[in-house]
């Protein structure tokens, strides 16, 4: 498995300030992606910076706080999440996976409570 990016996940059910935030900070958007899948609705915002970090911002209208996540793209998603469940991290999501027209991805989080959604993009 190769680990093609990893950086901040931010979900908020207030996406806008956090956006504006890491503007004002120097971060640009790169992308950004509507979805509705799995009877979940979201936007994702992708930001960079001048020095090339990443940060990831998505509105969530179900979360009652914020919860930053670690985001890691990989070239293979099976494999990084049976490396995780072996270190005793279980899906996050009541089990499923998520998948859009360009990625699925499995919110994994750890015994000790931190998360990793792990994304593999479906290249066209």
């Amino acid at each position: 498995m190769k680990i093609t990016s990893f950086n901040p996940l931010i979900v908020s059910a207030d996406a806008a300030s956090a956006t504006k935030l890491f503007e004002e900070l120097g971060f640009e958007k790169t992308h950004s992606k509507d979805s509705v899948n799995n009877d979940l609705n979201y936007t994702a915002v992708r930001m960079k910076d001048p020095n090339g970090f990443h940060v990831d911002i998505t509105q969530s209208q179900v979360l009652h706080k914020d919860m930053t996540i670690i985001r890691m793209n990989v070239d293979d998603l099976e494999e990084a999440v049976a490396l995780l469940e072996k270190h005793g991290f279980v899906n996050g999501n009541s089990g499923q996976q998520v998948e859009t027209s360009s990625s699925k991805s499995q919110f994994m989080v750890s015994p000790s409570g931190f998360a990793i959604n792990v994304v593999k993009h479906i290249r066209k």
